[in-house]
Order: structure tokens, then sequence, then C-alpha cells
């Protein structure tokens, strides 16, 4: 909207200019600023998206009073503010908010009632003023308003669920992050505009309110209403991190390290909170060591959410969570436990990286999520050793020319923009990023320039340079001329930032090719690039640490590099352990020298090369650098292969191809591609033990194996998970079955009429969240057509399901045969009421546009797709995930005409 704004303003200008020779053109005067018009027809005072910086909030004193039986609120915002240089104008954000008064204090003054002009598609309103408020000033901005609660998920938003008796209760909650606040509140809604918090809530008594910090005092008021005061925040906090909640919960607490550690729930539900404080408390001793740097507020309060779109929300002292993302039985798999432990891991992790040091601006969103990310992973290595190959993600999305940086120069202004930045580049890569670093340093280092910059930077706000300047104080990255695996590297020394702006402020990876003479390997790099039309390939190389393997292990960070090798050496295995973000060729005698030897003795390399050998050579098969014959080769040896994180990711690779070929009319082809499978992993997944496993490890295996077996109907599996099914509903479920087998076992179940109906009544009535989140992907799983546009329907309306569930729903819907047409005709149909619930370029679209077409493979299905989302225009048209879908369907037609010939030749 505003990009065609500018544009007609700039038409107009060039038009006139040449029909009037534009005598401002050939003088020295500035040509004057172009304003728009607010609602009431006035111009407004401030022409740009992000807000100017003459005016600095230092407080906010806030108070609502939300009513739940009209679904509204009104609210006062006192805003304390100092001018940083003089202005006539205070500008800042509010948007779906009716501003009924507002006034004005400049200093010990008078309070004067203002003029509140808005211009809606900026979310702005402005105050101006005939003479200039002077630099220093310390200023008063009140204003009184009302509002809705918002029927999306974001702002101050309702909710509801169904109670033990069936009775339908409802709550009020936020969720500001990227651009919501100014929903709930007039405010300035950006992230280096931090300030101080004092927030009073007026209630109901049958309600309690939460909020940031610990409750102050509780007044009665004449009305019989309660008003909650909280503690004015004891931090500086970014806009997006202020929440509050009015609910009936109960929550269990306990005292950790001088913080009050506290996990709310709906009351049914109590008994699933146990884990959740268990974890929090080990996590929050755990960052409290080592980030050096205590956790600043009194009280944290983690509170399950029956009705939330994001996972989680890092609000300080306040953290949000989907039911599914903190509840969990005792008695849970260690799988769902896993998940949990995550999500609380991720998100306690924030309370440093994003709230405590805080990105300037969504551009540089990874400084929060990549670290928190990171230290999820890093914080449970020794208890979930396989979380960190999670980023194999990333590296899809961003081989693609559609792509971006994790430090994003370009513009990131626009709600859409923003929204876009929450994507697995930011999270995963930002991540994986960080993983390579300090496998890259000499121990330490990297933990003690992380401490440099949370202290440095503490209460304020960063961008990506002053990471890595304050890592860069403590260590040089040196190639070390030493001697191993009979290899010769000459030394030389670089900084951090000198390596690191060369994976954040480009996109893509490198892709390096080992060339052999000899005892001479010459290794070279390229922008590892899948797209093949107009396409944009990065003009700076990479800087690439890396770790070799042949019969140990060596370091060296390099541009370009020649090797001197003893030609007994037969094999080198580029990037050790997996740690490295990029991928590598080793030419067709080096893949021969790795598949011979893998062949040989499958523990020749560790259990994560394996596993990126794997994803390598899939990868290049899609960049038409090795045929596929030469990947099924490699997959040879994985009948000997008995370690998660291969399998695990040689099931993936392959349940891919399987899915992209099953939406074609290759019924033959599909049936050899299912015989192959079968072939060479029915073995393994016909020893698996149904009953329960006690490593994590194993589960995350068996889960795989299982899944993979019954959807492709191998009888064992169908039978075993049969009869399980058939046990636990003779028990009336009291014959528990293991957490890591419920996917595979309800969805066997949920292919006949009787166990489809039978999992439905239990998705109605079951309180177990994670059991429930599996039912789900069971019941939409079906390949009954009737069943599948039902349950589409159902979820969108919201009740039986909420409609937050859609995008999984969506995804395992798409997946069959049966339900991935019919999907993408749901969701062209239903669009304007799906973004009516999700916003446009929101994490949410992003995931039901890539399931919806990631599968097409034919020039019927580009065009139609290419149609669909051109007619959407501002709804939806300029979307960084639609480019990424043309890009996805381009490059499936392309494997299909590279690989259909030898698929039905080698199978």
């Amino acid at each position: 909207m505003t990009d065609g704004y500018y544009i007609y303003r700039l038409l107009n200008c060039l038009i006139c200019c040449f029909l009037t020779g534009c005598p401002k053109a050939n003088s020295s005067t500035p040509m004057e600023l172009v304003y728009p018009k607010s609602t009431n027809g006035e111009l407004f005072p401030w022409n740009e998206l992000r807000l100017p910086a003459s005016v600095r909030p230092v407080n906010y004193d806030l108070s609502l009073t939300p009513n739940l039986t009209s679904m509204t609120f009104t609210g006062r915002t006192i805003i304390n503010m100092i001018i940083q240089h003089n202005t006539k104008r205070v500008v800042l954000h509010s948007s779906e908010i009716n501003i009924i008064k507002a006034t004005f204090q400049v200093g010990e003054g008078k309070s004067v009632e203002v003029k509140v002009l808005e211009y809606k598609p900026w979310q702005q309103i402005a105050v101006s003023f005939p003479g200039d408020l002077k630099e220093g000033q310390v200023c008063v901005l009140t204003l009184d308003y009302t509002a809705n609660l918002s029927h999306t998920y974001d702002g101050f938003y309702n909710s509801s669920y169904n109670d033990k008796t069936g009775a339908k209760r409802v709550l009020a909650a936020t969720q500001f992050e990227p651009q919501a606040a100014r929903k709930a509140f007039p405010c300035f809604d950006e992230p280096a505009f931090k300030a101080t918090f004092l927030v009073r809530i007026t209630r109901e008594p049958e309600y309690i309110a939460l909020s940031n910090m610990p409750k102050a005092k509780t007044t009665t008021l004449p009305s019989g209403m309660l008003e909650d005061e909280f503690e004015q925040t004891s931090v500086n906090m970014s806009t997006y991190l202020v929440a509050f909640i009015v609910a009936n919960f109960t929550s269990i607490t306990r005292n950790v390290s001088n913080t009050l550690v506290s996990v709310y729930s709906v009351p049914e539900k109590k008994e699933h909170t146990q884990y959740a404080l268990d974890t929090a408390s080990r996590l929050l001793q755990f960052y409290n060591t080592v980030f050096d740097i205590d956790y600043p507020l009194r009280k944290l309060d983690l509170v399950a959410i029956p009705d939330f779109l994001a996972g989680a929300m890092e609000n300080w002292g306040l953290i949000t969570f989907r039911e599914t993302s903190l509840l969990v039985q005792n008695q849970s798999s260690l799988l769902d436990k896993q998940l949990i432990a995550n999500v609380v891991a991720h998100e306690l992790a924030h309370q440093w990286f994003g709230n405590l040091v805080t990105m300037r601006w969504w551009n540089d969103l990874w400084l929060s999520e990549g670290f928190a990310t990171y230290w999820q992973y890093a914080s449970l290595m020794t208890e979930f050793p396989q979380l960190y190959l999670e980023r194999f993600k990333a590296m899809a999305k961003d081989s693609l020319n559609s792509s971006h940086p994790v430090s994003v120069s370009a513009q990131v202004n626009t709600p859409e923009q923003v929204s876009e930045m929450f994507d697995s580049i930011t999270y995963e890569k930002g991540a994986s990023l960080l993983l390579m670093l300090n496998s890259t340093l000499p121990d330490g280092q990297f933990r003690k320039g992380l401490l440099e910059y949370l202290r440095q930077y503490r209460g304020s706000n960063t961008v990506t340079d002053d990471l890595w300047n304050s890592i860069t104080r403590w260590t040089y990255i040196i190639d070390y001329c030493f001697w191993m695996c009979q290899v010769q590297v000459l030394p030389q020394q670089e900084s951090v930032s000198d390596m690191m702006r060369t994976w954040t402020l480009q996109k893509g990876f490198p892709l390096v090719t080992v060339s052999r003479k000899g005892g001479e390997v010459t290794l070279t790099q390229e922008h590892f690039l899948l797209s093949t039309d107009n396409t944009t390939h990065t003009s700076s190389l990479w800087h690439i640490p890396s770790m070799f393997m042949c019969l140990s292990a060596l370091f060296c960070v390099f541009l370009l590099a020649t090797l001197k090798v003893s030609e007994s050496v037969k094999w080198l295995k580029l990037n050790y352990m997996n740690t490295g973000f990029y991928i590598v060729h080793y030419g067709d005698e080096g893949w021969a020298a790795l598949i011979d030897a893998l062949k040989t003795d499958v523990s020749t390399l560790t259990p994560h090369d394996r596993a990126s050998l794997i994803h390598n050579i899939f990868s290049l098969s899609r960049l038409g650098r090795v045929s596929f014959r030469q990947v099924l080769s490699l997959l040879d040896y994985t009948t000997n292969e008995t370690e998660t994180a291969p399998l695990t990711e040689a099931l993936s690779q392959l349940s891919s191809v399987y899915r992209l070929l099953d939406k074609r009319p290759e019924l033959g082809l599909v049936a050899r591609m299912k015989a192959y499978i079968l072939g060479h992993f029915g073995p393994l997944m016909d020893s698996q033990d149904w009953g329960v496993e006690e490593s994590v490890s194993s589960q995350e295996r068996r889960s795989a194996l299982l899944e993979v077996a019954c959807s492709l109907g191998r009888q064992n599996c169908t039978d075993q998970a049969t009869a399980l099914y058939e046990q636990w509903t003779n028990s009336n479920q009291t014959n528990r079955i293991p957490g890591d087998l419920q996917r595979a076992v309800f969805s066997v179940a949920a292919q006949s009429d009787s166990g489809w109906l039978s999992l439905l009544d239990t998705y109605r009535l079951t309180t177990y969240d994670s059991e429930k989140r599996k039912i789900l992907q069971a019941l939409a799983s079906t390949q009954d057509p009737r069943r599948i546009v039902w349950i589409l329907n159902t979820v969108l309306e919201g009740g039986i399901i909420h409609t937050q569930e859609l995008p999984l729903v969506i995804s395992t819907v798409s997946d069959g045969f049966a339900g991935h047409l019919f999907v993408w005709d749901f969701v062209k149909e239903s669009w304007d009421r799906i973004i009516e619930k999700f916003p446009v370029g929101s994490y949410s679209i992003q995931s039901i546009v890539k399931s919806t077409t990631s599968q097409f493979s034919t020039q019927t299905h580009l065009e139609e797709v290419q149609g669909f989302f051109s007619s959407l225009k501002e709804r939806g048209s300029r979307m960084r995930s639609v480019q990424e879908a043309l890009e996805t369907i381009r490059l499936n037609q392309h494997w299909m005409d590279r690989n259909l010939a030898t698929l039905r030749d080698w199978l």
C-alpha cells in the first residue's frame, strides 16, 4: 500500500513537470514533503512507516477494564516522555482503538486537551503543536479510549474453552509480538523505544489477573469489581514484551534462585503442570549460571492458554504458551516431554537474548530468535542430543532465490515484511551459525564473547555488528599449522567479525566442491542455489570454518584451499560432526570412496556425519550435480543402519520423494518406490518393540520407522497398531499407548469408519493435550473426501477444533493423496476468512502456503498457483512464501524431468 502511494505521488509529480516545466526542478529549493491525509481529512504530520526519533517514552501507566460479556474493554494510557530534539509533533502507534479524550502536559505546566489525528494505513496517531517542544522537556500524554477485544490471535484478544462440566469459559489474553501492542494501548510500538510499565487491570471477582510484574495490591471498587495494580517494571522493556491476562486459572509454584516460578493452567489441567515447573526451575538455574547475569525479575510465570496461535511467547515475567507446548502428563513419553522442554528452554533463553538485550529493529530479529533457538539446543544437548539436526529445514529454504540474509539490510518496514522475518532462516539458520562459530572457537571463547555482549548491552538495543565486535574482542580464529590425517594446511588469522559477516549479510550458503588428483586436494566454493530462473547469485565468498575427517580431525578456515594428502588416504569427509552450514560435493570418485567405506563399516563415520552425507547427496540431486542413481547407491548401506540421526534423515528424504511421486499419475512407480522403502527398512521396522522405550533416541527412531511403515501399509505395522488401539479402547483407555507410538496407532485407526468416529469422540473429551494433538493429526489423515471437507470447515469455524490448529490440519491433509487437491481448493475459496484469523506474512500463513503447494510438480499447477496469488494483490500477492512456492514447483518439475526415467529403470 505504501509503495503504491509513493509511486502514485511520484507519477503525478513527473507528469506535472513534463506539462509545466517544473520550475522547482531547476531551483535550489528543496521539494516539499508530501504528507498523507488523516481520517478527518487534515494532513497527517508524518510520512514514514517508522516513527520519528524526536520523542522517547520513559514510562507507561496503563489502566484497562475488559468486559468478558460484551468482549470490549476501556483503557487509559498515560505516557511520560522526553523530547530528544525540537519537534512540533508527537507520533505514536494505535490500531483499532477509539480514542475518546486526549490531554497533553509539558513539564509542570497545565494539562490541556489536544486533538488526535489518525492515519489508519500505517496504524499511527499524532498530536501537533503550533510551537516547538524543546529538547530535554518532559511531557505527559494521556489517552482515554475504548476498543473491542480482538477476535484474532493478536492484540488483547478473547478466548474460550469448555470446562469439565461442558460449560463455556471465557478469558482475555495478549499477544503483542511483533506489532500488536498498539491494538491494546496507544504506544511507541517499536523495539528500540524501551520504557518502564505500570499496569492496572479491573476484573470481576471470579477471575484472576496476571501481568509482567508481581501484584502490588488489589482494591475493591464501589461496583464490586476488583482492581489489581502490578508493580512497575524494574527493567526497561519493549512494548512487544508487555502482557496481561484475565482468566480463571490455577497454579503451582516454586522458589528458585530468589525468583517465584509459577505454572498456570485451567483448573482441569493443573495435574499436567508439574513437568513444566521442574523443567523451568532447572533451566532458570542453568541460564543464571551460564550467562553470569541473574534473571532480573522477582517472578516468572508460565501460562498455558487454551486458544493461542504461537507455540509460546517470551513476555518478560509472563511467558504464554499453547497448552500443547506446556502441559504434559507425568507418564507421557520422553518425546512428548522433549517438546515441552524444548519450548520452555527457548522462551527462558529469551529472557536474556531478546528481553534483556533486544534487537534495534526487526531486520535483526535473529539476535533474539536465533539465540533462543541455539540455547534451547545447547541447554538440552545432553538430555535430548538429536535436536540440532533441525537445521536441515533452514537449508532447504535458504537454497532458494527467495531466501533472505539472516541480518536483512533491505527494507523491513510493513507489517507483512516484519511478520515474514519469523521463519526458519531467522530461527534455525541463526542458531546454526552460532553453533558453527562455537565449534570453531577455542574452548570457552564463545561464551566469554557472549557474556561481554550481555554485560555491555543489557537494557539496550543492538545490531548484528555489536555481537561480532563483542566476540572479536575476546578471540581471533587461527588456522593452526599441524599434521593430522596426513593433511597439511598453512596458518592464517582473521577476526570473528570478518568471518561471520560473510554468513549474516548475504543469503544462502556455500557448496564446497572437493577435487582430488593424487595427493593434491582442491577445495572450491560457490553459492548453493537451486533455482534456475531469474537467479541472483551472491558475489561474495564465505569464510568457511571446516573440520576434516579421514582417520582423525583437522580444523581450518578457508575461502579457497589446496591441501596435500598422502595417497594412502582413501577418503576425505568435510564438515566433521555436521557443525558447518554448508553442503559438500565430493565428485564421483569421492562419493564412491565414501560409499565403499560405509558399506565396509557403518561406524567408519559418526551418526551425524552419516546423516549429513544423506542430506548432502539428496540436495545435490535436486541441484543436478549427482544422479538419483548415486543417491540410491549411497542408501544401499542403510540396510545396516541402526542410529537415529541417519535413519530419520533417510526416511524423511525418501518420504518426500514418495509423496511427490504419489501426487502424479505414476501408479506403477509409486508402488515400486514403496517397495524400495519397505525393502530397505522393512526388517528394521518389523523388529521394533511396541512396548515402552526408555531413551528419547530410541523413541524418536521407533516413531520415525513405524509411522512410515504404517503409512505405507506394511502389514506387520498395521496389525500391531490395530491390536494396540483395540486394547486401548477395550480398556476404556486405561491401557496406555506409548506416546511415541500414538501418532502411528491413531492414524491406522482413523482409516476405518468406526476408528475415525471413536477418535473424534475421544478428541472432544480428552484433557491430555499431547494425545489430543496426535488424534487431530490422525483425523486429518483420513482418505475419505467427505471427512476431509468436514474437518477443514470445522477447524476454520472454530469450536470443536480451535482455529489455531488450521495450519497443522492443512499440512496433514496435504500429505495424503485424497486430500492434497481438496485442501488447495479450500485455501483458495477460504483465503479471506483465513487471513482474518492469521496475519498476512505470518508463520501460520507461510506454513499454509508451503503445505498446499510444495508437492505440485506440473505446469498446470504452477500456472494455477501463480494466477491465484497474483489475484490477491495486497492480500498476500507479494509474500516471500509465494515466491518460495513458485520456485519449489518449478524445481519439482525439473527434478521430475531429470529423474523419472532413472527411477523407472532403477526401481
